[in-house]
């Protein structure tokens, strides 16, 4: 059995924004060697988030104004920070994805991509754990 484990760090640009990291994903899958196993990535952070669809910039718009209307609202939480919207949408999306390998690749649906959602940016740095285990 075999694991190997990569972080990528990232700089976002604004408040909402959602960044391809699928050619990150597949290079660590490359590099650990795992020819059939799993692929675990995970984004360590409470206002970040991971999508697995299409990388269409309509999409994209679509998403971030979804993220707007369904955690725009007053939250108790703003009294502290004022970010209480990102931390309910990255609950709402998750932080962790797992994808099969198999035969080296990544299992991926003909227009899924690998995406990291920001949800408070901009960010000076945004980590991604990659972590691939199998044979």
């Amino acid at each position: 059995m075999a694991f190997y484990a990569k972080t990528i760090k990232l700089r976002t640009t604004s408040r909402l924004e959602v960044i391809n990291i699928t050619d990150h994903v597949e290079k660590a899958v490359e590099e650990s060697g795992v020819k059939n196993g799993l692929c675990l990535v995970h984004v360590p952070h409470a206002t970040a988030a991971l999508v697995l669809n299409e990388d269409e910039p309509n999409l994209k718009q679509d998403l971030m104004r979804l993220v707007d209307e369904l955690t725009g609202n007053s939250w108790m939480h703003n009294r502290i920070d004022n970010n209480a919207e990102a931390h309910l949408a990255s609950i709402l999306l998750g932080s962790t994805r797992i994808l099969p390998v198999i035969n080296g690749k990544l299992v991926r649906g003909t227009w899924q991509e690998i995406m990291l959602v920001e949800l408070d940016g901009p960010r000076s740095e945004r980590r991604v754990v990659i972590s691939v285990i199998g044979e």
